[in-house]
């Protein structure tokens, strides 16, 4: 009992002192781990994946890629430099790559590392395809959920020492390698269901401010979810929200995101 009081008083100064509130989304999460290490840790990962992997270049699949890629990070930059926190991408160091695999999967590392794999390019189908996916990956590098999920797992199992400072090195490493198991691919971190919701948010606002029409994305849901109508539910959809609450949300969200849309000189 005396250890689970420790950890609720952590909780509670923590939240105090380490509350990141995302801009575009409003949500609040404790991150108190270090992004710097996370992002080191994660291009390390990122690079050992490209290493085992084929990564397809030149192709009209693998520039696409790279092109809405590039423009969503243009768009995360214009968002946060007209708030003031442009500050918060310095660390960011972007890189879009194809992978020759059938999954029909995406992801994007904390630090801005990101993979597509062609087995979900068909399902895109198109630019603006790829921009919901992208945006939706890039939107959880940006939101901090891999801070997010590795805080969580500090304060359960050693809030009190985070407060008085006494970790040691070890206990770090445990918790990082509870969230990030060795061998596992550090892109396909488990999410929650409220960071996929916050992710599709976030996402549809950016794909707008970058110039993809957002009404797109309720169309890609539909032919992912279609795809997964086997025994097997892709990786992809495997934390995802419900696809009916999914679509509602997105639709409740469609007014702002056209409104950035109209901005960017999109037709309504």
């Amino acid at each position: 009992m005396k250890i689970l009081k420790i950890s609720f008083y952590a909780l509670f100064v923590l939240g105090l002192t380490a509350c990141v509130t995302n801009p575009i989304t409003g949500r609040s999460s404790i991150q108190i781990a270090n992004n710097s290490e996370i992002a080191t840790a994660a291009a390390s990962e990122y690079k050992t994946t490209l290493s085992s992997s084929k990564v397809i270049t030149g192709t009209a699949d693998a520039n696409r890629v790279k092109n809405v890629g590039a423009r969503i990070k243009n768009a995360a930059y214009t968002y946060y430099k007209s708030i003031g926190r442009e500050a918060d991408l310095a660390n960011y160091s972007w890189e879009f790559n194809l992978i020759q695999d059938a999954q029909l999967n995406a992801w994007c590392m904390p630090g801005g590392k990101v993979a597509f794999y062609t087995g979900i390019m068909p399902v895109c189908k198109d630019d603006n395809g790829v921009a919901v996916v992208m945006g939706h990956e890039v939107s959880h590098a940006l939101a901090g959920h891999g801070n997010e999920r590795i805080s969580q797992a500090m304060i359960a199992q050693y809030g009190g020492s985070i407060l008085s400072g006494s970790m040691s090195n070890s206990q770090w490493a445990g918790v990082f390698e509870k969230v990030y198991p060795v061998g596992a691919q550090v892109g396909l971190l488990a999410y929650g269901r409220k960071q996929e919701s916050e992710a599709d948010k976030m996402g549809l606002i950016l794909m707008s401010i970058a110039g993809y029409d957002p009404r797109s994305s309720t169309s890609f849901w539909q032919r992912m979810q279609a795809s997964s109508s086997g025994s097997k539910t892709p990786e992809f959809l495997s934390t995802h929200p419900n696809p009916e609450n999914r679509i509602a949300d997105l639709n409740a969200e469609m007014p702002k995101a056209l409104e950035y849309y109209k901005k960017a000189g999109g037709k309504l």
